[in-house]
């Protein structure tokens, strides 16, 4: 018995709508990650891009457990003498909620090429509407 490995032209990939209303910010992303790797597929291979493509709404929702709120800051420095720069999370979920599920989802993917084509696949909006209703996504509900 030979093991099958999946091709870029065999690949079936869906399009799938997860509501991050009320969810954990990193059980939500988790599961995220698994999607966009292909990982909940019996064809997973991982050096192909085989995951779906997930649309992600209510993304000013999503809520983090304890004083996680309070305590947890996005660092980014600029490579210049004083360009430190720290966000609080409550400050980034009022300016830029798109930015803390792409930033954890990023983390949670391979660092390479297919890392980065992966993430591509990550659409996310805020409130419930999106742009791509063209595509007939598939609620996914978990």
């Amino acid at each position: 018995m030979d093991t099958y490995m999946a091709h870029a032209d065999t690949v079936d990939k869906k399009w799938l709508v997860i509501d991050a209303a009320g969810k954990p910010l990193g059980r939500l992303t988790s599961r995220i990650a698994s999607i966009l790797r292909g990982k909940h597929k019996p064809t997973f291979t991982p050096n192909v891009d085989c995951g779906d493509y997930v649309i992600v709404i209510n993304c000013e929702k999503v809520m983090l457990t304890g004083k996680k709120a309070d305590k947890k800051v996005y660092v980014h420095h600029s490579g210049y003498v004083g360009g430190l720069k720290e966000r609080p999370f409550k400050y980034m979920l009022e300016r830029e909620p798109e930015f803390i599920i792409y930033h954890a989802v990023k983390g949670m993917l391979p660092r390479s090429i297919l890392g980065r084509q992966m993430i591509r696949n990550l659409r996310v909006f805020k409130g419930p509407e999106h742009k791509h209703q063209a595509q007939k996504p598939e609620p996914l509900v978990y």
